[in-house]
Parts: structure tokens; sequence; C-alpha cells
């Protein structure tokens, strides 16, 4: 029986990408086409995405995205199972243009629909791309969003812990404004550690000391800001060490949660030996956290994955993929699906004091 093919649509915030993925004859995920539009330059002279902006950029090229995807598959839309497109969260404009195009789609192919959440799509990746089996431990680090998660399988996730306030990618972001630099801003603060001293500045390390999973990145923000009007006129030095200094406190925020998460699991999951640690989302692609984690699942009976750079960021191969595994469980969605700009992988988890809807 041949496996099913499932396109993959994502327009959650400023990237529009389409993807077709299928499995190989032993089983294992295989992406046939991954194209990504990057809409970068079009926010780059406002220092973040413009959600209006955004949407119509998406308008502009999702026709031409998805044939390319098809096109380098060397397939023809006749040939697909079923069509995945992301359903939330994200920025409302965006998230419409991707749904309603899938919706299309599907419905003209009369083959089945599946609406995804994006976190999913992040939550799968190890799947996609190690066949990682059920349970395992997750770290998403985004512009959106900074959780660790029990995958426990399809639709199971269990939420260990979850930002209190901005995500790891937003205070990237953030302090690259602050300090002046260009845009993508996580991009510049790695780009200008590697010629900065993480020791000459001391930030604080918010609720490293409290015995949850939760993090806190708002402080470490404003302590950026605090310490760069101190030092004006500042100097391209002092800008290399604020990001070194920065980047290092950020490292071992992640580090020191991430080793309080494998106690959570180990106590959840006791016959799991070597626990499988997965990193995902875009600040997985910072070279730095990458460096701090593998040191960390080495000292702790576990092993990491993380996603290749093309992965890390907002990605339709994720999308596709996490559609497959639902339609090979049938799990299928109305062609009423509608968007959900605020939609938290784990519904039942407790909403945290001050998270808001980012929990």
């Amino acid at each position: 029986m041949n496996s099913p093919i499932i396109l993959g649509i994502e327009s959650s915030c400023d990237e529009t990408a389409a993807s077709i993925v299928t499995r190989d004859k032993n089983g294992c995920a295989k992406i046939l086409s991954s194209i990504v539009w990057s809409q970068t330059a079009h926010h780059a002279p406002f220092g973040g995405v413009v959600p209006e902006l955004a949407a119509r950029a998406h308008v502009e090229v999702i026709g031409e995205v998805v044939h390319r995807a098809f096109h380098d598959a060397d397939l023809i839309p006749t040939q697909i199972s079923g069509v995945a497109a992301t359903a939330g969260p994200g920025l409302i404009g965006g998230l419409v243009v991707g749904l309603v195009h899938g919706k299309a789609m599907a419905a003209s192919l009369n083959v089945p629909f599946m609406a995804i959440n994006h976190l999913e799509g992040h939550a799968l990746t190890p799947r996609l791309t190690d066949n990682q089996s059920y349970p395992y431990l997750l770290l998403l680090v985004s512009g959106g969003h900074t959780q660790i998660l029990c995958i426990e399988s399809l639709g199971v996730y269990h939420r260990l812990g979850s930002t209190l306030d901005d995500a790891v990618g937003e205070a990237f972001d953030k302090t690259a404004k602050l300090l002046g630099l260009g845009y993508p801003g996580g991009v510049e603060v790695e780009k200008h550690a590697k010629n900065g001293d993480a020791t000459r500045f001391t930030f604080p390390k918010p609720l490293t000391g409290d015995k949850s999973c939760n993090f806190s990145f708002a402080g470490l923000k404003s302590a950026v800001r605090m310490l760069a009007e101190k030092h004006q006129p500042i100097t391209e030095q002092t800008i290399c060490d604020i990001c070194a200094s920065f980047q290092e406190t950020v490292c071992s925020v992640l580090a020191i949660r991430v080793e309080r998460a494998i106690i959570e699991f180990r106590k959840l999951y006791p016959h799991v030996q070597n626990i499988p640690i997965a990193v995902a989302g875009g600040v997985a692609a910072n070279a730095a956290i990458s460096a701090t984690l593998s040191q960390l699942t080495d000292k702790n009976n576990a092993t990491l994955y993380a996603p290749p750079l093309s992965l890390c960021g907002d990605n339709a191969a994720m999308i596709a993929y996490a559609g497959l595994e639902r339609f090979e469980n049938n799990k299928f969605d109305s062609l009423l699906e509608t968007v959900h700009p605020r939609w938290p992988l784990d519904n039942f988890a407790p909403k945290l004091p001050y998270a808001g809807v980012k929990a």
C-alpha cells in the first residue's frame, strides 16, 4: 500500500511556505519538496513584522509557492492524499490566507483536510527528521513561544513549563532593537556575540531558583536596556559584549529549566532510560544554545535531537508531516474550521499567572 502524500501550507507569520511530505518504503518521513518564501526584506525597515503587510504578501505569493512545491516534488495536485494548513496560533491575516487556500484545494480535489496547530508542527519535527518514537521531551523556543513539553503521543502533549512574559526569541529581537542592530534580531545578536566578552556583564536570571519549569525574560530585556543607556554613547565593542553576555545568560537559563524538566520527565516516564530531548523553533538555530543543550544532555543520560537549520524556523514540511500523522490516524477536520490566533498546544494545562494567552 502506498504511503499518503500530504500537501502542507504554512502562513502564520512572515513566511509563506508549502511542502509535500510522504513516507519512504521503510516508513520514515520523506520531504518531497519544501518551499519557503521569506518576507524579511518587507519588514526589515520597520524592525519587526507588520501584520497587514504580512497578510498582503501572503496573498500575493501563496499560489506560486504551492505551485513550486508541486513542481519540485514532480507531482500534480490530483496525486495528493490530503491537505494540511496552519490554523493557528499566529497573525490572523496570514492564517486566513493559508487556511482558505488549503481548504479550497482540499474541496476541489475532494481529499481530507487537516487544520494544524503550528506548535504541533514544531513538536513533531523530531519524528519528521529522526523518526523519533514517543515519548520525548521538547524545548520549544521561538519568537512567540518558549515552552517545555512532554510529547507523549499524537495529540497528547503535557506542558511542563512556559514563559510568563516574553518568549526567548522575542527577547533576542527586542535586545537587537534596543542596541540598534538589524533585523531579524536573533541573527544579529548571535553574530555580534561572537566578537564579545560574555563575562563582562552579569544579567539577572529570573525564576532559575524556582522549582517549576517556567521562564521569564522580560526582566532580562529590561536589564539590557538599562545597561545600554548607562554606556551611552555606546561603542561597537560594548554592543558585542552585551550581546555575548545576554546570550550566555539565555543559555544558562534554558539549561537550568531543561535540567529541571528532565527530573519531571523521569517521574512521568520512568521506563525511558536514555531521555530523548528535542529542541524546535527558530531559536533552535542559535549555535550557542545548541552547544549548551548538547553539553546538558551529555551529562544527564539524554540524547539531543535538533532539526537542520532549514526546519528550525517556520516551514511547511513540519505542517505537512503533522498532517500526515493525523491522516494516518483518521483525524480530519471540517472545511468549516476557522483560524485560532491563540491556540495552546496543551489545552488542559492550568493557566499561568501573568502569562495570559501565551500560556
